[in-house]
């Protein structure tokens, strides 16, 4: 039986608010994040403290007594908010721009009034079940094979690790589930990638065991896309040697340049070669719910697994990474440890602990479900279209200026340049837009982010906030204007 509305019969510790509290505090803090969002533009983008000042304005020792939800709010605002870089202001174009928007934000909420943990499907069956039924959406939504397996996970970093666990455990010579990687006469395993490809791909070869010897990376083209012809001869060059291949990681949309590799060309060599093909599309991914970019993916059909972030470009609250695989028992095969106190008589369920090494899951598909009901397909469309026309609309300017050059093709909505002072060498023009860049971003108007393209010091405008609009990227292009005239 319920007790009636408004009444709590429980005792209350210090601090554990009443309902009526919990409202309060609730519509302030709406009202706060609404008044934020109204002024976030008046905010400079990059955090403009020193390091360590934030900890040093902060106690040092927690508190005895309850403190008043005012003080707490307060000091948000006072001694945290000063301290943010702010990856929600439309000026934000550094590594991959991304939004948390209204729907989006509060999907974390109500996730967090369930706060439940979905490790088991009977410990949450509403977060299992809406978790398939949203990737089949996404599944959809990027034409994608409609019967892989899905799960959301954290990051593209777990993605990266758990399809290359899969990939290992596919490998018909090794037992390194029950074995380890340690016994006499293992085979040396080889993963293959680009060398444009991402440094989780890299990491997580350390983390399984395999160790950076045990990635190759292969040359790429004038497009920064991977040679297939590269890749069969380093497998071959490989087999002579000892080396067990059992893996290759493509890439599409890379992080400095967002090339793409040939997936389809890649996926005919797997087959031949018998290796695990994993996609990385954690940002590019997104662009595919829009028809017009699916020329990019393909030979995606084919892979073994797969995986992109809607937190990226979806304009989902990070952190949501969507992973597939068209071998989920071999992903269960990979992790699957079931003790006394989590076994369950459902037998026709799905367990998503069974599919990764995280136990604990949070209700995330709450948000991206919200986000893609609130927007709709159609919307989400629009928004990436218009991310990538504004793009594309820099490039051509970047193109005409003879003062600055393009350092890679813009496929979606990155765009790679520098200045060219034609007196200077190689040295000195990495420094002087090395400067330049930090001009740019002491504005607080804006933030762009570097890479290197070829060796050379490469600045990186990346449009992705759903807030961005032509005027941002407009001034910065009159900041760039500046910063080149000195």
């Amino acid at each position: 039986m319920h007790p009636p509305a408004g009444s709590d019969p429980r005792p209350r510790a210090p601090g554990d608010w009443d309902v009526d509290a919990f409202r309060a505090a609730g519509h302030e803090l709406i009202d706060w994040a609404a008044r934020y969002f109204e002024g976030i533009e008046g905010r400079p983008v990059l955090a403009r403290v020193r390091p360590g000042e934030i900890r040093r304005s902060l106690p040092a020792t927690p508190p005895e007594q309850p403190e008043a939800w005012k003080e707490l709010l307060a000091d948000l605002e006072q001694r945290i908010e000063p301290g943010v870089t702010h990856w929600n202001h439309p000026g934000f174009m550094a590594y991959f721009g991304i939004t948390g928007s209204a729907p989006g934000i509060l999907g974390e909420l109500a996730s967090a009034v369930f706060n439940t943990n979905g490790m088991l499907w009977r410990t949450n069956p509403a977060s299992t079940e809406l978790e398939q039924v949203v990737l089949g959406w996404l599944l959809e939504m990027c034409d994608l094979p409609r019967d892989w397996f899905g799960q959301i996970v954290d990051l593209g970093s777990t993605s990266a690790v758990l399809a290359l666990a899969a990939a290992r455990e596919a490998c018909p010579l090794l037992e390194a589930r029950e074995d380890g990687l340690s016994l006499h006469g293992t085979p040396r395993l080889r993963l293959y990638t680009s060398v444009e490809a991402h440094s989780s791909v890299e990491k997580a070869a350390i983390l399984l065991g395999l160790g950076r010897a045990g990635v190759r990376k292969i040359e790429v083209d004038d497009r920064f896309r991977m040679r297939p012809e590269a890749l069969a001869t380093a497998i071959e060059e490989d087999r002579e040697e000892g080396w067990t291949p059992f893996a290759v990681c493509a890439t599409i949309g890379t992080t400095s340049t967002t090339s793409v590799d040939p997936v389809d060309a890649l996926a005919a060599i797997c087959r031949r070669e018998k290796l695990w093909l994993h996609v990385d599309a954690a940002y590019a991914g997104n662009a595919a719910v829009a028809p017009e970019f699916r020329h990019h993916f393909r030979g995606c059909s084919e892979a073994d697994s797969y995986y992109f972030n809607p937190h990226k470009w979806l304009f989902v609250p990070i952190d949501c990474s969507v992973f597939f695989t068209r071998h989920p028992d071999t992903l269960r095969r990979a992790f699957q440890l079931i003790p006394d106190y989590l076994k369950t008589s459902e037998t026709d369920a799905i367990n998503f602990m069974d599919y990764g090494f995280q136990l604990g899951r949070r209700f995330r598909s709450i948000k991206l479900w919200w986000v893609i009901r609130a927007f709709g397909v159609d919307g989400i469309r629009e928004r990436i279209r218009h991310a990538c026309t504004l793009a594309q609309a820099f490039a051509a300017r970047v193109d005409a200026e003879p003062r600055l050059e393009r350092m890679a093709p813009a496929e979606f909505s990155v765009v790679c340049f520098r200045a060219v002072w034609p007196d200077l060498g190689p040295d000195e023009t990495d420094a002087a837009n090395e400067e330049l860049l930090e001009r740019i971003n002491r504005s607080g108007e804006v933030f762009l982010s570097p890479t290197r393209v070829r060796g050379a010091f490469t600045l990186r405008l990346a449009i992705g906030n759903l807030r961005t609009d032509q005027r941002h990227v407009d001034r910065v292009w009159e900041l760039l204007q500046a910063g080149i005239d000195g």
